[in-house]
């Protein structure tokens, strides 16, 4: 009995504590230049206007599209908002909901073959998503050089294909469990990056990401990569969670 008690007060503490680390978060949404509409939420640290700091981007896995403005804190970002993170690494975090039925990325891939090809024209969702980037950081006190990005599943997607798109905009991306076009590693090799992977994911091969690292180390970069051992789609799990990473992140610059 005392151990069952022991467990749902863990749980019930743990609920407590996802509860108020969402809550650091505000309801915002953006208008893009054509029109579009993208919901995200925002964290901001304790600062005054003498100071800038940088500028987290997060991208959300496919099952956490819609309009509820909220999914999208599900897994992974409420890590930046403990009072541990807010402390060592105050920084703005911006965490956009992509709408239903719509893609972070806009790709042709082959499972099988393991071909993936960035189109040519970004995905409406990205267009507006820069349009969201380039407008904070004029009206915020953003570092210009600490620009961040990382994503995970479709999100990790997103986070090769912003990255490809605008190799100038960021200055280091963490893509978790996802996929991007290796034939441009070269325009982005000057970016500093961690990638991570289950071994066993059974959603995205792991060898996307492998082929990425090996594609980024013959153009002369030098990327972090994790690849977890009987891990299967979750790695963001492991990721998010890795204290090293969020301290390498933070010292990263333009």
């Amino acid at each position: 009995m005392k151990k069952i008690i022991f467990l749902l007060l863990c749980v019930c503490f743990s609920i407590s504590n996802s509860s108020a680390q969402s809550n650091r978060f505000s309801f915002e949404k953006f208008i893009g230049k054509d029109g579009a509409a993208l919901n995200y939420r925002l964290l901001s640290p304790d600062y005054n206007t003498t100071r800038k700091f940088p500028l987290i981007v997060f991208l959300h896995g496919s099952g956490e599209r819609g309009s509820d403005n909220k999914s999208q804190l599900k897994w992974g970002v409420l890590n930046l908002a403990t009072d541990e993170a807010l402390s060592l690494h105050p920084a703005f975090v911006i965490a956009p909901q992509c709408p239903k039925n719509e893609q972070w990325a806009n790709y042709k891939e082959n499972k099988k073959t393991r071909e993936f090809n960035m189109d040519s024209v970004p995905s409406r969702t990205m267009t507006v998503l820069i349009d969201l980037i380039n407008h904070f950081v004029k009206t915020h006190a953003i570092d210009r050089n600490r620009i961040y990005i990382t994503g995970l599943s479709m999100g990790g997607y997103g986070t090769y294909d912003a990255i490809e798109r605008y190799p100038n905009l960021f200055a280091a991306a963490v893509p978790v469990c996802g996929a991007g076009d290796s034939s441009n590693a070269e325009s982005i090799a000057h970016i500093s990056m961690w990638i991570f992977h289950g071994a066993e994911d059974p959603a995205v091969n792991s060898l996307y990401s492998l082929d990425m690292l090996n594609a980024l180390v013959k153009a002369g970069a030098h990327p972090g990569f994790t690849q977890y051992p009987e891990v299967g789609h979750f790695s963001w799990l492991e990721a998010y969670s890795d204290k090293q990473m969020m301290n390498w992140l933070f010292r990263q610059h333009l």
